[in-house]
């Protein structure tokens, strides 16, 4: 009898197909769209470009099928918050840096404090003539336009004779005679000589009057009454700020203006324009301010009938209780 052929067991299926040799896969997954990945990344790279490819991205997913709704969607919305919080980061700046420069410019014609350091006894340093002065004058032009038509004076080379020039500032309380210091202060008497002829100071108030033991001025030359305005350009310190060595530390100081120097008002260094005050009384101030003349003897009575008089509201610094108009200021 013929014995029964061996057994042989079926060979094992395929490794990674459980139903045995055949053609059937697990099919591929969609690929994941690559519009969406440049999104996610753009929005904390290049916001506004993460947008344009997140927008892309669900347009081509929703023909294609693609993977990837999800991360386009996120770089959409971090997108859209960068974008947005940056926008706003850049108005807020515009609006804090427009605000300082109204600030600067409306505190130019106030120019100087409303109290000074106590305690200062230095006195304004003797004139020691810089190599440059008087020979490059420049009057560039101002965030804010003139209060008052006029126009810039000449700029570059300013002479420094005559060493005087003299002018006669008629106002209601009276004619106030005014020693202008070419020799030290060339580019302010440059531009005070520019603005009376053009009569810019004619009809203008003095605003401000000040009375204090370290503070005592007549503040005048804003057109608007407002120690707000100014002629629309502005130029640098001289003396005595051109007597110190940039950023010194005695700038800070307070010296003594004596009783009848005519100084300019500024809103901080090199930003003198029109507005500039009497000192009545002997005054305490940082030496930031330029001192370019001195009143005449005569007048102090009238600018010392106009502090006794007041200041409105009873207050130390404020318009004058009686107001004060300049007629007009020619040269002599």
């Amino acid at each position: 009898m013929s014995q029964p052929p061996p057994y042989y067991p079926p060979p094992p299926p395929h490794y990674g197909s459980p139903y045995g040799p055949g053609p059937y896969r697990y099919p591929a997954p969609p690929p994941t769209n690559g519009m969406a990945i440049a999104s996610l990344i753009c929005a904390f790279v290049f916001a506004p470009l993460g947008i344009v490819f997140g927008h892309i991205s669900l347009s081509q997913i929703k023909k294609t099928g693609e993977e990837g709704r999800g991360l386009a969607i996120a770089g959409l919305v971090i997108s859209y918050l960068v974008t947005v919080l940056s926008i706003l980061v850049v108005v807020a700046g515009i609006v804090f840096f427009s605000w300082m420069a109204r600030e600067l410019e409306r505190n130019g014609g106030a120019g100087i404090p409303g109290r000074t350091i106590a305690g200062g006894s230095g006195e304004l340093p003797p004139f020691a003539p810089p190599a440059s002065l008087g020979t490059n004058c420049q009057y560039p032009a101002t965030a804010t336009p003139a209060d008052k038509p006029v126009t810039p004076p000449p700029a570059g080379n300013v002479p420094t004779t005559p060493a005087t020039v003299d002018a006669t500032m008629i106002t209601n309380a009276g004619p106030i005679v005014l020693h202008l210091d070419n020799a030290k202060a060339p580019c302010t008497v440059n531009s005070f000589e520019s603005l009376i002829k053009q009569n810019y100071f004619d009809n203008t108030p003095c605003h401000r009057l000040t009375d204090s033991p370290s503070l005592s001025v007549l503040q005048c030359g804003d057109p608007t009454g407002q120690g707000t305005g100014g002629p629309g350009y502005r130029f640098a310190n001289e003396y005595p700020t051109n007597q110190y060595r940039p950023f010194d530390q005695a700038l800070r100081q307070p010296v003594r203006y004596p009783r009848g120097t005519l100084a300019m008002a500024n809103a901080g260094p090199d930003t003198n324009g029109s507005q500039f005050f009497i000192v009545y009384r002997d005054s305490m101030l940082p030496p930031t301010y330029t001192a370019f003349g001195q009143v005449d003897k005569t007048a102090f009575g009238i600018v010392q009938d106009i502090a006794s008089v007041g200041i409105a509201g009873g207050a130390d610094d404020g318009k004058p209780a009686r107001p004060v108009t300049i007629k007009s200021i020619r040269l002599n």
